[in-house]
């Protein structure tokens, strides 16, 4: 297997940076914010980090691709680092702590690019989590200063608790019947938004999560390390991996049952 610790130490030296970029800007009163094509937002930091991080892997891995959310793909070849720079923009404009910087590396393999590094900081929540392929999944302030995590072990749905992002998407997909289902077999719901529902469910204090729609950068960092942490990720469908536009996350023991009420009638 290969060994993925210098390419592990390379994020967090990615996120040190970034981190810094973004909380300088973090409720600046003269923050300047655009809306992009898809009508959602964009600020300077946004732009800034991801230049910053783009600069970093320029340097550092010169032969690899990037790709982010800001400025697209860059280069080719069976290595690629993906990057959402603000992974929750529109919190971070309105002062709601709960936003990420996303950095994932992707290796090409029989199936098409699957992540094998994860980083998610969010520095606004003094947390960071991270893993790596066949090294298991992590929290803490550092390399040096981490624990190990593992999801849940909860196996009812009845006694699981559910975060997700929002309401929106779910009934455009034919979905929203069997979303409200869930809700409502669960023990406990709670839209906490965006990486944060992932990391939950990696370290356990959430069972399941699920998301409609969702780019590559979304879901590469975060997909990473559920499964390290002994979770399951997949589309919507059940398709495994991060190419299905949504997103299906759990402890494992409970999939069959989300993927099931999500799919409910369709």
């Amino acid at each position: 297997m290969p060994d993925y610790h210098d390419d592990l130490r390379l994020a967090h030296v990615l996120a040190d940076g970034a981190d810094a970029q973004t909380m300088d800007r973090f409720k600046a009163l003269d923050l300047k914010v655009e809306t992009k094509p898809d009508m959602t937002p964009v600020t300077e930091a946004d732009k800034a980090a991801e230049e910053l991080i783009r600069g970093q892997l320029h340097r550092a891995r010169p032969r690899d691709a990037i790709l982010g959310e800001e400025y697209g793909l860059q280069g080719t070849g069976p290595r690629r680092w993906v990057i959402d720079p603000i992974d929750g923009t529109k919190n971070y404009v309105r002062g709601v702590p709960v936003w990420a910087t996303l950095i994932s590396l992707m290796e090409a393999g029989e199936g098409g690019y699957r992540p094998v590094v994860g980083l998610v900081s969010a520095p606004a929540l003094g947390r960071r989590w991270w893993a790596a392929k066949g090294l298991g999944a992590y929290t803490g302030r550092s390399l040096t200063s981490a624990s190990r995590i593992q999801v849940s072990k909860v196996e009812s749905v009845a006694d699981s608790s559910f975060a997700y992002s929002s309401l929106t998407g779910w009934e455009e997909q034919g979905r929203l019947d069997g979303f409200m289902d869930l809700t409502r077999a669960c023990w406990r719901t709670r839209a906490y938004g965006d990486f944060w529902p992932y990391m939950m469910v990696a370290e356990g204090s959430v069972d399941i999560c699920a998301e409609p729609e969702l780019s590559l950068w979304d879901m590469a960092a975060n997909a990473i390390i559920v499964e390290e942490a002994g979770g399951s990720f997949t589309s919507l469908d059940g398709v495994p991996g991060v190419d299905g536009g949504n997103a299906a996350a759990s402890n494992g023991l409970l999939h069959p049952d989300l993927l099931g009420y999500l799919n409910r009638g369709r």
